[in-house]
């Protein structure tokens, strides 16, 4: 298993130095992984994300004057900040669609209004947020769509109806997109994550829970924020100049 050290030492991508990033959900957990990430091949990034206090936070260590605060269920303000972010980087190269909630709910607890709800924080700001990065990236002759899905609805989990419906629709998202965009040379992927240790999952899992989910990975160990990352950047980058439609997990195996 690799150290944390092993971890720290990224594939470096000449392709994304320069490429103007906007990141969704960067302030905490995988999306802060990713800003990091990102921030080390020296990228012009800008992230959103509703955490105002943890967004300034990772922008002062990786992004300065990088981050906006936006509700990303107002697609009005969405729409606006991104224009915003476009003004600021000159354009956009690369959205990472990565902002999500996972709260847990039983089928009785769900309300037409709480469907509502989390289709807007796990699923239609993805769509929007592409289909307003679009134009920037037709004008710069192509660009990068990585969308982020779910391994929990490949494992069917429990009390996840609605997080997972949403995560399901990502990836047929992801095909259409990727049909309608590509002769643009715009790619479209999905990352499927599996259980990734981070604050918030610590938060449902006990001791005892997190050694079930490594029982059930082929590999020994946590999948780690900078796991993600790691394929995140490649995705991202000119050396996938030839990845589009499809899914791509890091799961450690999980079944």
């Amino acid at each position: 298993m690799p150290t944390t050290d092993a971890m720290s030492i990224r594939a470096q991508y000449p392709s994304l130095a320069g490429k103007r990033i906007l990141i969704t959900g960067g302030a905490t957990g995988i999306g802060a992984g990713l800003v990091e990430a990102f921030a080390a091949q020296k990228a012009k990034i800008a992230f959103v994300d509703i955490d105002a206090t943890a967004g300034a936070a990772v922008a002062e260590r990786f992004a300065p004057g990088g981050f906006h605060r936006c509700d990303l269920r107002d697609i009005t303000a969405l729409q606006a900040t991104i224009a915003t972010v476009a003004d600021q980087l000159g354009g956009i190269d690369i959205l990472i669609n990565n902002a999500a909630n996972d709260d847990r709910h039983s089928i009785a607890e769900v309300t037409p209004d709480y469907w509502d709800d989390r289709m807007a924080t796990n699923l239609r700001h993805l769509f929007f947020a592409a289909q307003a990065v679009v134009p920037h990236m037709r004008q710069a002759g192509g660009g990068a769509i990585v969308n982020f899905g779910s391994i929990s609805w490949h494992l069917g989990l429990p009390d996840l109806v609605l997080y997972q419906t949403a995560k399901a629709a990502i990836e047929g998202m992801t095909r259409s997109l990727a049909r309608d965009l590509g002769r643009d040379n715009i790619r479209v992927t999905t990352i499927v994550p599996g259980n990734v240790q981070t604050p918030r999952q610590e938060r449902w899992y006990t001791p005892e829970g997190e050694a079930e989910i490594v029982s059930a990975q082929c590999l020994d160990g946590r999948i780690q924020p900078a796991d993600v990352a790691a394929l995140a950047l490649f995705l991202a980058s000119d050396d996938a100049r030839m990845c589009t439609g499809h899914d791509y997990f890091v799961d450690a195996g999980w079944r």
